[in-house]
């Protein structure tokens, strides 16, 4: 089996609990949940020549991670989020802005990894900038031809607009959004808003390999061009859900790469997102027999 190289592109930053601090970011989750999963992931982004900076530098090393493609940006703090779990465990999320995602840097170890990439996963979130939005669609035009390009929507508050929308979906071959996010661009490009046909017609309308749609804790469903797959999910008692939609789209983007039948990478990303849920924070430990690789 070959060893894949992942990549995540964009936010990083710490997911603030009211009783702790979470290393977080969506790409830096899946690019996490790769490398837990049996690949070599690589987060790629930027974090303030600060406190918050140096401890998310030492615990991604500290989790197996390289972070060598991560920039330091003196002008601007580390990224943080604050989050309220509700009851059900279901996220809320608070961005401030003007952090140093928000002016992303390829430094030239980011470089080296852009023509050797298995897959890149990128989303609306880190784009909300003119500087991340440019850096990131200039990142994605730069790969190899070969790059598997994972789509992952996110969409978070006001900070997407369909003018991003449009051209991250017309960038990847596989993208990945939940239940709320298929209504919202059902609107955007006006779909019928039943879930199958949204995927259908992003599809074909632009030409994607794969759609995934998360539901939840009702489970998710899978299309491409000639098959469909639903799974109703694996029963679990949910902790919180952050990470488990990274932990899925990484499961998802390995059993790509490995030609799995669609229904097994379906039933091994159920698998490990339930897994995720069921443990506080995104960045859980996964244990051998969830491993892919």
């Amino acid at each position: 089996m070959s060893q894949f190289t992942i990549a995540g592109i964009g936010e990083l930053l710490w997911d603030v609990f009211p009783d702790k601090e979470v290393l977080g970011g969506a790409p830096v989750n899946f690019a996490y949940h790769a490398t837990a999963l049996g690949a070599t992931g690589v987060p790629v982004s930027t974090v303030g020549d600060d406190q918050r900076g140096a401890r998310a530098l030492k615990e991604l090393s500290s989790r197996g991670l390289t972070t060598s493609a991560i920039s330091i940006s003196a002008h601007h703090p580390t990224g943080f989020v604050d989050i309220r779990v509700n009851s059900e465990g279901i996220a809320a999320y608070h961005f401030p802005e003007q952090v140093a995602w928000d002016y992303l840097q390829i430094n030239s170890d980011a470089e080296k990894f852009q023509k050797n990439l298995d897959a890149l996963c990128f989303g609306s979130l880190a784009q909300r900038s003119d500087q991340s939005h440019r850096v990131i669609q200039e990142y994605i035009n730069g790969l190899d031809e070969k790059t598997l390009k994972i789509f992952d929507v996110n969409l978070r508050g006001q900070f997407y607009s369909a003018q991003v929308i449009e051209e991250s979906l017309r960038q990847a071959d596989i993208v990945k959004l939940n239940d709320e996010e298929s209504v919202v661009l059902a609107d955007l490009f006006a779909i019928v808003p039943d879930e199958e046909t949204v995927l259908k017609t992003l599809i074909q309308r632009f030409s994607l390999s794969m759609v995934i749609l998360t539901r939840g804790g009702a489970g998710s469903l899978i299309m491409t061009d000639d098959q469909t797959s639903e799974h109703p999910g694996v029963p679990v008692e949910v902790v919180d859900t952050v990470g488990a939609g990274d932990s899925f789209t990484a499961a998802v983007t390995i059993g790509y790469l490995q030609g799995l039948p669609l229904e097994t990478i379906h039933t091994q990303a159920s698998q490990r997102a339930a897994y995720v849920c069921s443990r506080r924070g995104a960045m859980v430990s996964v244990p051998e027999h969830l491993k892919m690789m």
